[in-house]
């Protein structure tokens, strides 16, 4: 327990778009939001070099760069911005607790949630190297597949949003190789069908990615393993696609908020109430489907107008 507990009457957790956007409103509402950044200031937009999809930007923008702007103008209208990430919170009475860093204590009026999903990877050291890199490593084929225009490109996943990404990416890319690490697909058959009959898809069952290859700046092929003849075959790609699923981050908010079976946070539909009076979500925390900046911006506002309206209804 800190010494000192702390008053705010509109706390807002995460600083990706959501976050952000939601201070934005929250402020010019004279709410006095609090924000504090978490573990990744900016989000996941800060590991993403260009972005070409963000409206009012014609000759693209880069993520840390997107992210900066949307952080100033949020404290030019006098969010609080902090550093420190939610370690534990209490929502079982009328008073929202939060704790900061494990230390400090704050009492809430409201909450959002924006605390964003993280996109799960392989963990091959050469995986990682390109994805810092921005060489040629993603998770994302909607934001990153316009760069790969008529390239050749790898997608490695089975469910149903490996499928719809290499897809979206046959439409784009020379050609798609799907490597799927299993002897069958985890997507529903349709889906399933749909990359079968598609021309430039080309599907590899029972295969691991072994290495992701380049010029240590950029990818050029990747390295798989047929686990069937045990035969390694190189493949060339200038893209790596990274597919499995993400991991919202919700985890401190589980005994208290209703999350569906993977994690995400159920809001009311077309809200962003949460089974909290008080606490709202918005982004990537309860988004499996879309997970794009824009509606994650778009959720952000969502979530300080209810708030606003939720404190506004209590005077």
């Amino acid at each position: 327990m800190s010494d000192t507990i702390e008053k705010v009457k509109c706390l807002i957790i995460g600083s990706g778009p959501a976050g952000y956007t939601a201070a934005i409103y929250a402020a010019r509402a004279n709410m006095n939001p609090v924000l504090y950044q978490g573990t990744q200031p900016g989000g996941q937009l800060t590991t993403t070099n260009e972005v070409e999809n963000w409206p009012g930007n014609p000759e693209g923008i880069t993520g840390p760069q997107m992210m900066i702007g949307i952080e100033e103008q949020a404290k030019r209208f006098g969010t609080d911005v902090r550093d420190g990430w939610a370690t534990k919170v209490d929502f079982s009475g009328d008073i929202h607790k939060v704790w900061i860093n494990d230390t400090k204590e704050i009492h809430c009026e409201t909450v959002i949630i924006s605390t964003g999903a993280t996109a799960k990877y392989l963990g091959l050291p050469s995986e990682q190297h390109y994805l810092n890199m921005g060489g040629g490593v993603s998770a994302c084929a909607v934001c990153d597949g316009f760069f790969y225009r008529n390239q050749e490109v790898v997608i490695v996943g089975a469910g149903d949003s490996a499928c719809e990404e290499a897809h979206y990416l046959s439409k784009l890319c020379k050609k798609v190789t799907m490597l799927v690490r299993s002897e069958k697909f985890r997507a529903s058959k349709i889906m399933e069908q749909r990359v079968r009959n598609t021309e430039n898809i080309t599907i590899l069952m029972n295969h691991d990615t072994v290495e992701v290859l380049g010029d240590g700046q950029v990818v050029t092929s990747v390295k798989a393993l047929n686990k069937t003849t045990n035969e390694e075959i190189e493949i060339p790609a200038t893209g790596f696609f990274v597919a499995i699923g993400h991991k919202p981050n919700t985890d401190i908010f589980k005994d208290y908020i209703t999350l569906d079976e993977t994690g995400y946070i159920v809001n009311i539909p077309g809200t962003s109430k949460t089974n909290v009076a008080g606490v709202f979500v918005g982004g990537d925390a309860a988004d499996h489907v879309y997970r794009q900046a824009i509606t994650a911006a778009g959720t952000g506002c969502m979530a300080a107008l209810d708030a606003e309206r939720y404190l506004a209804a209590k005077e």
